[in-house]
């Protein structure tokens, strides 16, 4: 696998140096979980990395490995070019047994892979993050995973409703309109049974309204709603409000 650290670096680096906050719009549109910045390509594309991985069972643990593979070999970014025949969010090579090259280029598929070789990693729940990664992936320089593992375990805890209202996205809004059907089946297929209704907990609900927030850029969402909070695409942050119960969007 090629070694892309330096990719992932400059779009973060870049990210913040555009700016972030609560106020008008931004040029660029950004994402934020903590301390961690990112476009709105890179955070729809952890939510799925996250949301597969719980829809599979797999612990948060898991979905922090995941993540720190994806940062390292794409930048969060679904390449389609690679080292050799290596592409996608985890640089998966076809001729090496990962699936087709729809397959490898197919977020959600590609995510589904991942856990699947992780899964078949002895030990590998009480491994390190840079560890577990480096069984699956048989990267060159092993320990370059471990670079990010505080920025995923941060994703991580905020995309599986760790943490409540752990995510936000600052973007002009932009309806878009005959998407509302591909939203509800991506996120069946994403999140599993019951999809962004689904709310047996706090936890499960925060990573479904989450999960929203992370593709709202895509599917034209401009308002977010649930367990007494909303969020706001023109404002980017979410605030308390008494009204929001079961997650509501438009």
């Amino acid at each position: 696998m090629r070694i892309r650290a330096r990719a992932a670096a400059v779009l973060l680096a870049a990210a913040v140096l555009a700016g972030c906050g609560s106020g008008p719009p931004l040029a660029v549109p950004l994402c934020t979980s903590g301390t961690v910045i990112l476009t709105p390509e890179q955070t729809a594309n952890a939510a799925t990395i996250a949301a597969v991985g719980k829809r599979m069972g797999m612990p948060n643990h898991a979905v922090t490995v995941a993540l720190a593979t994806a940062l390292q070999e794409s930048g969060l970014r679904n390449l389609p070019y690679g080292d050799r025949d290596s592409l996608g969010l985890f640089q998966q090579r076809p001729s090496q047994g990962w699936g087709s090259v729809a397959t490898v280029r197919n977020p959600r598929l590609a995510a589904a892979s991942f856990y699947k070789h992780l899964q078949r990693v002895p030990g590998w729940a009480t491994l390190a993050v840079t560890d577990a990664a480096q069984r699956v992936q048989h990267s060159a320089a092993p320990q370059a995973y471990a670079q990010w593992e505080d920025t995923s375990r941060q994703l991580a805890r905020a995309l599986t409703g760790e943490i409540p209202a752990g995510l936000s996205c600052q973007f002009p809004p932009a309806p878009k309109p005959g998407r509302t059907a591909a939203l509800q089946q991506d996120a069946l297929a994403e999140l599993g049974p019951g999809g962004l209704s689904r709310a047996t907990t706090p936890a499960v609900g925060w990573a479904a309204a989450t999960w929203l927030v992370a593709h709202a850029a895509s599917y034209g969402i401009s308002t977010v709603s649930a367990l007494g909070q909303t969020w706001t695409a023109q404002r980017g942050t979410w605030r308390p409000d008494p009204a929001a119960g079961t997650l509501r969007w438009s």
